[in-house]
């Protein structure tokens, strides 16, 4: 069983004619392909799997899961998006 933890956007761009992005997971970056996401921009939430983009969140609603995976111990406290 895998998890998605939600990571906001901070640059996008292309790279070997794909639509790529650098996604903030609380500190620690990671490259997602966001081909199946032409909606998103720079400052918005997604959910990422094998490196790929698999929707997009509200900002509300990626705090929320946030809170809650640090109320399950599933993330550090320190932990911020």
């Amino acid at each position: 069983m895998c998890l998605g933890v939600p990571g906001k956007i901070v640059t996008i761009y292309q790279q070997a004619g794909l639509r790529m992005a650098k996604v903030d997971f609380g500190g620690v970056y990671r490259e997602a392909c966001i081909e199946t996401l032409p909606e998103v921009e720079e400052g918005d939430y997604i959910i990422v799997h094998a490196g790929f983009a698999l929707n997009r969140l509200s900002e509300a609603e990626a705090l929320e899961t946030l809170q809650l995976l640090r109320e399950m111990g599933a993330l550090d406290e320190n932990s911020a998006v």
